[in-house]
């Protein structure tokens, strides 16, 4: 039986080689997700643990941030003084530096890399854990001279000599560039502005006796864990954190690795995709390959063996496939990885792939991955190759399976989808956003697996209107294509579900994002009522010149800050929720509108009041007169009483629970804050289209400021919608390339099957290029009945996603129906590519060997 199965396996290589493309994207995007983050993870650890100083002494804050707020907490810078005398610090260092201050150049360009990495302004203190060394120039003296990292010079063509604007939150001031320092270890992508460290002090922080942190060295022997319980000592209970070099490289490593996860798990979706629609290739390419050996079976049956061994022997077949899919795809994701890692170097993140990690996690991964997911999908054809009887060698069978009934998948299926309705049913049903998102996961996993169960039972009645027309337009041979595709469900359907589940996905995520969009431009319409917003990309806030400047802009009337903070609200619920608040100017109704509840924008803003979103409080219990404890940065605390409530569909213009307040209050609280964005309306007399020029000539040396208009404001919020999109089109096109294989597998083993009937119809008269039509044409028609299962599935998911978007205030739906008309196009010509190997195979024929095939 070994020989046999060896035999029976080398002989289909061809055939089973697109069944293994499927097993090498799935195991190489899931080995390359995991190389790369383990190479990222390794490469910045050892930078954290090799900068980090023994003890860093920071202000204490316990609120963690949704958006920035400018303001930059600080310490003592005179704590160097009092822990230098505590017993074990051989020496300490006074820190100053900014990650929120933009850099331009000469021309009004910024400096900072557009990768979303900090461009940091640190002072100069050169010691032997510093990531940089001074390769050209000297030292920056005094207030006019910085030193600028190597790789930002070499991408900015930047040197020495060059001037440079730094708009730090106290002002805007030049230095001269009189130095070019190198990175020793990684660049994190970062780009770094060296200045002196009272220069640091004064023009980042504002004050010369003030430090972001406090560096302390060990004396030689000394422990770090002792010596934080020293400092910590010395400090008391201060505002301050004391962290080891260990602490302070774990939290750094946690901070990026959010970004980590992000890429990890994007990777890994497309894993699972190429995972779950390969499951549907191998289980085609097996079953097709059992039925076409019915009587090779047959007689391995008659001549002793019995269920079992043919069960193993289909079996050792798919784990000989999925062994040399899963080495095929583990070297594919080394390559992939080597890629990401070239991918991250041009974006400014240099690692190396001479360091690159392969942990013993990977291949034990990439072997359960491949091996397990095509043994699992070899598995039921495996049971009914056991099924053949011996008879069956006797007989000239066809395909087995094509005439049982399918009675039990109408019940499964009916059962299952069943369940599956209930659930989206109960998902737009609930007024509860956690509810009605489970309830949405558990429908659309149900309704996808009820789907591929009852396939087969919709392909007689949606590919008879599907190809209705064909034997209209094409004769004979359309006829003969539509008779093809109906021949047997159970493989059209299984061909087809290879490609609904990528465009199910699409077309849920269309109509979800489309819905998204139309519900933001309502809500831009409905609230947005200045001329323009001026704003940085991401919320980013900027100095306060920025502001005064556009005050003084000939043609500015009203201009309206708003700035954010992290706070904790302990509400009456016994709940503390931690979120972002906004706190505006007086004059907010002149730029906004606003819908309230209860109170007005006077009672929201005026002196200790605070305003919330009107089904936030009702939630917490929450009434206007209520008085709530609210923590701000660097633990300052006050009492505030609730003074207005809005119906903003989901809190407006905050985040979770739509808090907002006075500028008093933030002032009060956050002190040293920045605007993160300025409402600005034209004055009496000025048009808003002479104001932009003169906004925008304004905001020149600013480029990371953005004047918008209402449109412009719709085109950012559409724009980050579709970064969502693309990658949702992205998965679509890996389920697609999937896809393609399938219909290309099934078409070339449906080809060889027919091999007899091809020649005969050859023979009566049927031309090469007739022959080549009408396996194209049962290529679309299969491809396109995958498109309308999908789309139709895809659409009534977006309709459920949309309803769990209408609790958080986007209530408005929209189904792009552009963008599945184009889809349905689109897999037509994907089953018209999908079909030219095979047709061309065909028509190849020699036609008497044809006839003469068994």
């Amino acid at each position: 039986m070994l020989k046999a199965t060896l035999r029976s396996f080398f002989a289909h290589k061809g055939r089973l080689l697109l069944s293994a493309l499927a097993i090498v994207l799935s195991v190489a995007f899931v080995a390359g997700s995991l190389i790369f983050s383990d190479t990222v993870t390794r490469t910045f650890d050892r930078l954290f643990a090799s900068t980090a100083a023994d003890v860093t002494v920071e202000p204490k804050n316990d609120l963690t941030s949704q958006l920035p707020t400018g303001a930059t907490e600080t310490v003592p810078a005179s704590l160097t003084d009092r822990l230098a005398g505590v017993d074990g610090v051989a020496a300490t260092h006074v820190d100053a530096s900014v990650e929120n201050a933009p850099v331009v150049d000469s021309a009004n360009k910024s400096v900072g890399p557009t990768t979303g990495a900090p461009t940091i302004v640190t002072n100069w203190e050169l010691t032997e854990r510093s990531p940089v060394k001074l390769t050209s120039g000297h030292e920056p003296h005094g207030a006019g001279e910085a030193l600028l990292d190597a790789d930002t010079a070499d991408k900015k063509h930047l040197g020495i000599g060059d001037t440079l604007t730094v708009q730090a939150q106290p002002g805007s001031f030049k230095v001269r560039i009189v130095g070019i320092a190198t990175f020793t270890t990684t660049n994190p992508g970062a780009a770094l502005i060296f200045l002196d460290t009272p220069t640091a002090q004064s023009k980042l922080l504002g004050r010369p006796d003030a430090a972001t942190s406090i560096s302390v060295d060990a004396a030689p022997g000394v422990d770090d864990a002792v010596l934080k319980k020293r400092v910590s000592a010395e400090l008391g209970a201060g505002p301050y954190e004391v962290k080891t070099a260990e602490e302070q490289a774990k939290s750094s490593a946690e901070q990026l690795g959010g970004f980590l996860d992000v890429i990890k798990y994007v990777m890994l979706g497309f894993a699972g995709i190429a995972v779950l629609v390969g499951i549907f290739l191998i289980v085609n390419t097996f079953s097709m390959l059992i039925a076409q050996r019915t009587r090779e079976l047959g007689l391995l049956r008659a001549l002793g063996a019995d269920r079992r061994q043919v069960r193993r022997s289909v079996l050792t077949e798919a784990l000989l496939l999925g062994l040399v899919g899963s080495t095929l795809g583990l070297a594919a994701g080394i390559g992939l990885a080597i890629g990401l890692i070239k991918l991250m170097s041009a974006f400014g993140m240099n690692l190396k792939s001479t360091e690159m990690v392969v942990g013993w996690g990977t291949p034990v991964a990439a072997y359960v991955v491949g091996v397990g997911v095509t043994y699992i999908a070899a598995y039921l054809p495996a049971r009914r190759a056991a099924g053949v009887s011996p008879m069956a060698a006797l007989s000239d069978a066809e395909v087995t399976g094509v005439g049982r009934p399918l009675r039990v998948r109408a019940v499964v299926g009916g059962v299952v989808g069943a369940a599956g309705a209930a659930a989206l049913a109960g998902c737009a049903a609930s007024s509860k956003t956690s509810t009605s998102a489970s309830l949405l996961g558990l429908g659309v996993v149900l309704t996808l697996i009820a789907t591929v169960i009852v396939g087969p039972l919709l392909v007689r009645p949606v590919i008879r209107v599907l190809g209705g027309a064909f034997p209209a337009i094409f004769g004979p041979v359309g006829r003969m294509s539509q008779r093809n595709a109906l021949r047997n469900p159970r493989r059209t359907g299984a061909t087809a579900a290879a490609l609904m589940v990528g465009l199910a996905l699409v077309g849920g995520m269309s109509v979800a994002s489309a819905s998204m969009s139309k519900s933001f431009d309502q809500q831009i319409d409905k609230t947005l009522g200045a001329d323009f917003v001026l704003q940085n990309a991401n919320y980013v806030p900027f100095s306060h010149e920025v502001t005064d400047k556009v005050r003084a802009t000939e043609g500015v009337g009203l201009v309206v800050r708003q700035r954010f903070t992290p706070v904790a609200v302990k509400l009456p619920d016994g709940k503390r929720v931690e979120t972002t608040a906004s706190a505006y100017d007086p004059r907010l109704d002149d730029v906004a509108h606003l819908t309230y509840t209860r109170g007005d924008s006077a009672a929201a803003l005026g002196e200790g009041r605070i305003a919330m979103d009107a089904t936030f409080a009702e939630d917490h219990d929450v009434r206007v007169g209520s008085t709530i404890p609210v923590e701000f940065p660097a633990g300052r605390t006050t009492t505030l009483t609730v003074g207005a409530l809005t119906d903003q569909d989901g809190g407006g213009f905050g985040t979770q629970g739509g808090l907002f307040f006075g500028f008093g209050t933030i002032e009060k609280y956050v002190p040293g804050g920045q605007d993160s964005a300025l409402y600005v309306n034209a004055a009496p007399g000025t048009a808003p289209d002479r104001l932009r020029p003169l906004l925008e000539k304004t905001l020149e040396p600013y480029p990371q400021v953005q004047v918008r208009d209402q449109a412009d404001y719709k085109k950012l919020v559409h724009d980050q919608i579709a970064v969502l999109l693309y990658l949702v089109y992205a998965l679509l096109g890996l389920a697609i390339v999937i896809a393609v294989l399938g219909v290309v597998n099934t078409l070339a083993l449906s080809v060889v099957e027919r091999t007899r009937e091809i020649g005969l119809l050859r023979a009566i008269g049927l031309g090469r290029r007739q022959l080549r039509r009408m396996i194209r044409l049962e290529s679309v028609v299969i491809a396109v009945f995958g498109a309308v299962l999908g789309l139709a599935l895809g659409i009534i998911w977006g309709v459920c996603v949309q309803q769990v978007l209408a609790l958080q205030g986007m209530k408005a739906l929209a189904i792009p129906w552009t963008t599945i008309v184009a889809v349905v196009i689109g897999s037509a010509v994907v089953g018209i590519v999908a079909a030219l190997l095979p047709a061309l195979r065909a028509s190849r024929m020699n036609v008497l060997a044809a006839i003469a095939h068994e």
